[in-house]
């Protein structure tokens, strides 16, 4: 008997001649997260991934696997040989030690797949005589409730038998890597962590874009952002996180343009930054964590002058959220009590008091028609760092 980790997958199965290409993605993200812990063997199935494991592992890979994308359900199995009189004693053997776990259980259900339409008894007749035996053996204990029952007793039947009781969620979407390479423009806060979740969970491979403006903002507002990296590499593996100082750029716009402007100015050359880092890198996408009137950028004006300047697409997956929701996301996939830590981004440097709310793009090209774009640029460039950050490594 085997102990197999059953990943039933999501919308990957309705896809048509190139579902094999998903879903070999979603073989080698399982072969990467696993790798350093083992395993026996990854079998892709018609909608399952069976990966059989080592059982002193299980809890651990279950963990892993919770975080690969395009996984919907993680059921942890037994696994034998497709026999009948086999199939009667493992599942009263399944039975008695979930009990034993579980001794609150009193109600029970039999639910069977038969995909091996060779096997003799249909799906139904399963249910029945496998029922009736496991009532049998346990009439003291339990009894059937086929509407709410405490213990759901699934059986495939397919080359094997598969025993299980459980369906632990998981993230569901598409494996990671399927959609390209994509940037995301990341600061300290609750928002862009969640964004660059959401669009890893598209398919997105993310490498991530920071800005600070030393000495201005701290070293330690700097570490708080590479931490939030570090919990999103546990979705995404790896990531690379460039850090530019915009101080200079920002600077010179806070001496040269009106102060109103100076926030949707310095966002229009964060963009330009990102097309210039993408075009090097081969990155398809920017991602940011904008939210529709969340603050003055982030009109429906405003949006539409920073978009003017950006190159590749840009995905905005927060933008019709509410704030409680993003919230929830970002307590769901941990990064919520680091955003929260009250160091301040470069946002928060020369930020006018009455921001303009419909900056109109002729002005922005006005007030830059002041600026040595081009010449401001390549100095923010010139601050580069990058940081190669993995999920198996320390920070």
């Amino acid at each position: 008997m085997k102990r197999i980790l059953s990943l039933s997958l999501g919308e990957v199965v309705l896809k048509g001649a190139n579902r094999r290409f998903f879903i070999r993605r979603i073989v080698q993200n399982i072969e990467s997260v696993l790798e350093d812990i083992g395993y026996i063997s990854i079998i892709p199935e018609m909608g399952k991934i069976q990966v059989e494991i080592d059982p002193a592992r299980e809890e651990e890979s279950i963990e892993r696997l919770r975080h690969v994308f395009g996984i919907v359900y993680i059921s942890p199995s037994v696994a034998f040989d497709a026999d009948w009189e086999r199939l009667k004693a493992e599942s009263v053997r399944y039975v008695e030690a979930v009990l034993e776990a579980h001794p609150e259980m009193q109600t029970f259900k039999v639910v069977t797949k038969r995909s091996d339409k060779s096997f003799p008894l249909n799906s139904q007749e399963i249910n029945r005589e496998l029922g009736a035996i496991i009532l049998d053996a346990f009439e003291e204990k339990l009894s059937v409730d086929v509407h709410a029952p405490d213990l759901m007793l699934y059986v495939d039947v397919k080359k094997e038998m598969y025993l299980y009781h459980e369906k632990i969620s998981t993230y569901g979407g598409l494996p990671l890597g399927s959609n390209g390479k994509g940037l995301l423009l990341l600061s300290g806060g609750i928002d862009s962590p969640v964004a660059g979740f959401l669009m890893a969970k598209r398919g997105v491979q993310m490498d991530a874009l920071h800005f600070h403006s030393y000495p201005f903002t701290s070293p330690q507002a700097e570490d708080k952002v590479m931490r939030l990296a570090k919990i999103l590499t546990r979705y995404t593996t790896k990531m690379n996180v460039y850090s530019v100082n915009l101080l200079p750029i920002q600077k010179e716009i806070n001496k040269n343009c009106p102060p109103e402007q100076m926030t949707v100015l310095s966002r229009r050359f964060m963009m330009r930054i990102a097309n210039r880092l993408a075009e090097k890198h081969g990155y398809l996408s920017l991602t940011t964590g904008e939210n529709l009137g969340q603050v003055a950028s982030q009109t429906i004006h405003g949006l539409d002058v920073t978009d003017d300047v950006a190159k590749p697409v840009v995905f905005r997956p927060l933008i019709g959220m509410d704030k409680v929701d993003i919230i929830r996301w970002a307590e769901r996939i941990g990064t919520y009590e680091t955003s929260i830590e009250p160091f301040e981004d470069c946002c928060t440097v020369f930020l006018p008091k009455h921001p303009s709310l419909r900056p109109m793009v002729e002005e922005m090209e006005a007030s830059e028609a002041l600026l040595s774009i081009e010449e401001m640029l390549d100095a923010s460039m010139e601050t580069l760092k990058i940081t190669r950050i993995r999920a198996k490594e320390k920070l």
